[in-house]
């Protein structure tokens, strides 16, 4: 996709919001953007959702998150809507799934530099959108937020992408460098986390009362690798992590994307000494994030936007940690797709509520637009959790869908969680290899070891599940893997 191509541009995304405020559909008349709550959102980078301690680990400390969900509404089985950092975002960013806007791998933007955005929607309902960090944007591209704290979204996106032979899984007899990373210091993303949090706590600081609202994004990259923690943080873990479960076999029986995964990141011949040091400082890195997130709270609480402010804490993807022999995210297993979602607003919901059932981050884009009195188009994703927060009896559809096409596979795959089920479609390399598919039941496997996509009494479930996975992406994806394939070739034309 080109930027200089045609698309629906930001006049005629605005002139479409125009139209629905004059029936009404954005909630408050102009004027009343007083009464509208600001929004305070924070995304952090590559949070396994199982290391918090409100999420039930008694070994990490971070009293502010779970603090956070004392205050608020815990959701248990969030998903991001791709395991990679840009095609998350650009997801997030648009209100669609990344099959929809090409955002296929860490070398995407949106089809165009005015793209209908969130945003872009909250500032058309009355808000004024802010980021203050990373969202991993091309340097050209910005969505409709006004940044503050310094430039930290430089990024040179190409287009450009890859598959790999499904045939060659020849890894080198190291492990991968990025290991050496891993180790006591105060870099890394330490610095960039920093600055984040002096710009936060700036702005915060200088919002006077009245006014328009704000929506507020805080891009964190803690607790992404490089894995460089303080000491002091890593001393709490040294020792008292296990190294990952592993049935005997079940390397052997991974599909073909993750073997891909695993040879491609040079994550065969990894150490277990690597990989219990590596778990420990992944775990003192995410005690630093918590207390930076404590310290924007306090920015907030001393604002004086703090009576009338949502406040949301997630993440773009996890953190494989070494289970099922990876690290990093990429995968569609729990580690990696599912996220942390916690969502405080007391003068609206009581706290330390929990929900169960399966969401998306492309719900949370339907909810702050809600939230924000303003109508989403009606071709995005998603679904506004607001009913379901405010009554958890309420219908709900139990349901979430992501998507992978970026590098080191032989060809992109799917998942769908429905219910306690979670299927996984991989679409064929190539004519000579098939397309694999994964099931389980998370209720009663609840480490992924188990696949039951073989079992003949499973055939059933598995037609309905890709139907819905179908029906839900509007795209078999083995049409979509075509169209990844022939972006890939073209890219954007970018020197």
């Amino acid at each position: 996709m080109s930027h200089t191509g045609k698309g629906f541009g930001r006049r005629e995304f605005i002139g479409g919001l125009a139209a629905s405020a004059a029936w009404g559909c954005l909630g408050p008349a102009a004027g009343a953007e007083k009464d509208k709550p600001n929004v305070l959102l924070i995304i952090s980078d590559e949070h396994n959702a199982g290391v918090l301690g409100c999420n039930g680990d008694k070994l990490i400390r971070t009293p502010n998150l779970d603090g956070l969900a004392e205050r608020g509404v815990a959701f248990d089985s969030c998903y991001t809507n791709s395991p990679l950092c840009v095609p998350c975002r650009l997801s997030f960013t648009s209100g669609k799934y990344i099959s929809r806007v090409g955002a296929w791998n860490n070398e995407c933007w949106l089809p165009s530099p005015d793209y209908p955005s969130l945003p872009r929607l909250m500032n058309a309902a009355g808000y004024e959108s802010f980021l203050c960090g990373k969202m991993h944007y091309d340097a050209t591209c910005r969505y409709g937020f006004m940044e503050i704290g310094g430039n930290m979204n430089r990024s040179f996106m190409t287009g450009k992408g890859q598959r790999r032979d499904p045939d060659n899984l020849a890894s080198r007899p190291g492990y991968s460098a990025r290991f050496k990373e891993c180790h006591t210091g105060q870099g890394g993303n330490i610095p960039h986390d920093l600055k984040v949090l002096a710009g936060a706590q700036e702005f915060l600081a200088g919002r006077k009362r009245g006014g328009k609202p704000f929506f507020l994004l805080c891009g964190l990259l803690t607790p992404h690798f490089p894995l460089i923690a303080p000491q002091s943080h890593w001393e709490n873990y040294k020792g008292k992590l296990p190294l990952p479960e592993m049935p005997a076999g079940h390397l052997d029986s991974l599909a073909l994307n993750y073997k891909h995964l695993r040879a491609g990141f040079e994550l065969v011949n990894v150490p277990p000494e690597i990989t219990r040091e590596a778990r420990e400082l992944y775990y003192g890195l995410t005690q630093w994030l918590d207390e930076t997130v404590g310290k924007i709270l306090m920015a907030l609480a001393n604002s004086a936007a703090a009576d009338n402010t949502v406040v949301i804490y997630t993440t773009d993807h996890g953190e494989n940690m070494g289970e099922h022999g990876l690290w990093w995210k990429n995968c569609m297993y729990e580690h990696a797709a599912r996220v942390p979602l916690l969502v405080s607003w007391p003068a609206r919901w009581k706290g330390g509520q929990r929900r169960t059932a399966a969401c998306s981050l492309l719900d949370l884009v339907q909810t702050i637009a809600e939230l924000g009195g303003a109508a989403a188009p009606a071709d995005w994703n998603g679904a506004s959790l607001c009913r379901w927060l405010d009554d958890p009896n309420a219908p709900w559809k139990d349901l979430a869908v992501s998507e992978y096409y970026a590098h080191n596979i032989a060809s992109g795959y799917a998942l769908l969680r429905a219910g306690q089920y979670k299927y996984v479609y991989h679409t064929p390399p190539d004519d000579r290899h098939p397309a694999q598919r994964e099931l389980y039941d998370l209720k009663a496997d609840r480490g992924e070891f188990a696949n039951l996509a073989a079992q003949p009494e499973q055939h059933a479930r598995i037609e309905e599940l890709h139907a819905a996975l179908v029906k839900e992406l509007g795209e078999d994806p083995d049409v979509t893997e075509r169209r990844c394939r022939a972006d890939y070739a073209k890219g954007y034309g970018r020197r």
